[in-house]
């Protein structure tokens, strides 16, 4: 089940860097205080490897402010894309990818969460994807 609260990214193209959206809004999840440890689920549709240098990271962010306008640290990272710019043999492929996460870095807990992608390489079409938190627990 899919708690529709923590539904981070709707499916549709990265073509280029931004945060992630929901309805075509930005998508930031308010997780309250404490720390939350959960998973981060990416489903990818469509990834474009063209050119052998595509790199696209994903990265749970996570801040005190829902602007994300003073400091915001990247809790976790899925990286996706070439083989050449990942290292290892295989390049990335559509499918489902699930990343633990904690909100907790360095002391400071961040009850702020966002999604942004950076894209990287020569990118035409980029990556085609949807994302949702699942929580674990909370202390």
């Amino acid at each position: 089940m899919i708690d529709n609260d923590l539904i981070m990214k709707d499916a549709g193209l990265v073509a280029s860097s931004a945060a992630a959206t929901v309805g075509g809004e930005a998508q930031v999840v308010d997780v309250g205080e404490g720390i939350v440890k959960g998973e981060l689920v990416v489903d990818v549709t469509a990834i474009e490897i063209a050119d052998n240098d595509e790199l696209f990271k994903i990265s749970l962010q996570g801040s005190s402010k829902s602007d994300f306008a003073d400091t915001f640290e990247d809790l976790v990272i899925l990286e996706l894309g070439a083989a050449e710019v990942l290292g290892g043999d295989q390049d990335s492929t559509t499918g489902r990818y699930v990343v633990p996460f904690r909100t907790e870095r360095n002391q400071t807990v961040y009850d702020q969460l966002r999604v942004y992608t950076t894209v990287s390489g020569t990118v035409g079409t980029g990556i085609n994807f949807s994302a949702y938190l699942r929580p674990q627990t909370k202390q």
